[in-house]
């Protein structure tokens, strides 16, 4: 049979970030963004019986019901893999998300400065988007390890797998998963208020009840740190209320102007020299004009108040975008193919 531990560390010396297993199809790996077949090539057989041995008995009937079973999974060499076992035309299929088993520094991200400012926040909301594949985790998981490393705080993560392990250092570090440790997002919101937290994780805010949850947490003098799968800071904050009931969006947008403290989105783009990739981002903050726009309902033009606070840290998509082509990081057809708003991005002469 064919060893996943060999075809995951083979994918990494590739330096592949993702790999995608399909019973009588392709293996594929993403390599810097980009999809490539791998040179190992198990068969039909040896491919479905490779993904079920990764199942337990309980994940084993989740699946044969017809759910999605997602977990993570540590190979020998101690590094972890978040893994997601589907089925596609009836057969067995996977995606396998390579995390490093090293907890990366925002410097080493080349994430902002202000991450670090906004880690060190005492209370309030500070949400991480971006789409899939952009790197939200590793950047949460950078957050979380800098206050491990400067605060004697209380962090409890809500994860969904746990994919980043943590070995307590100045902070306390309980993590919990959801189906195995606690139900759900919500459900673990609300007992985390009971278990002393100074700062707490929510893996993502998928839905009204966890949102709501994580508005109060923050409302009552808790850190919290989460992610979106949005593309945009105003899109966030849409989300956000959108995701409400209409009776209930008036006070989501209240409670969110009272404890928002700052979005990053962020986009993954290949490098101009073709080796790696580096980290495009769109920063928020919560200053009083910002959060007077989420409470008027006005987060149209929160892209303007961006822009003309560079002064405070905060930046358009374009603006760092134009940054990343002048340095001379990426060429000016990634930047196009990356922007959320072409003509904004022609104004920059770029």
């Amino acid at each position: 049979m064919y060893e996943l531990d060999k075809l995951v560390m083979m994918c990494r010396e590739e330096k592949a970030s993702d790999i995608h297993i399909s019973a009588g199809m392709p293996l594929m790996m993403r390599v810097h963004g980009r999809l490539v077949q791998t040179l190992a090539q198990p068969d039909e057989k040896e491919t479905v019986e490779m993904l079920y041995t990764l199942l337990d008995d309980r994940q084993k009937a989740e699946f044969d019901n017809g759910h999605d079973v997602d977990f993570a999974l540590q190979t020998s060499d101690g590094n972890r893999q978040r893994v997601n076992i589907f089925r596609q035309r009836g057969k067995i299929a996977a995606t396998i998300r390579l995390l490093n088993n090293r907890i990366p520094t925002l410097q080493e991200l080349h994430m902002p400065d202000l991450l670090y400012r906004l880690a060190e926040e005492p209370r309030g909301l500070v949400l991480i988007t971006g789409p899939t594949g952009s790197g939200k985790s590793t950047t949460l998981a950078a957050m979380i390890e800098h206050i491990n490393q400067t605060r004697e705080d209380h962090i409890i993560t809500i994860e969904d797998p746990i994919e980043y392990t943590y070995e307590s250092k100045l902070a306390l570090i309980h993590q919990r998963e959801t189906g195995r440790d606690v139900t759900d997002f919500a459900a673990a919101l609300r007992s985390a208020l009971r278990e002393d937290p100074d700062i707490i994780l929510v893996g993502e805010m998928r839905d009204y009840e966890t949102i709501m949850a994580a508005l109060t947490a923050a409302e009552t003098g808790h850190l919290v740190l989460s992610t979106l799968h949005t593309t945009g800071a105003a899109q966030t904050i849409e989300r956000v209320i959108d995701a409400c009931p209409t009776g209930s969006q008036n006070q989501a947008r209240t409670q969110l102007a009272g404890v928002l403290k700052g979005v990053i989105t962020q986009c993954l783009m290949p490098l101009a020299s073709g080796d790696g990739r580096v980290a495009a981002t769109e920063i928020l903050l919560g200053t009083d004009a910002i959060l007077n726009l989420i409470r008027e309902n006005k987060s149209h033009q929160m892209g303007s108040m961006m822009q003309s606070g560079a002064g405070m840290g905060m930046h358009t998509l374009n603006m760092d975008l134009m940054r990343l082509v002048r340095e001379g990081y990426i060429d000016r057809n990634t930047a196009y193919a990356y922007t959320n708003d072409r003509r904004d991005l022609e104004q920059y002469g770029i």
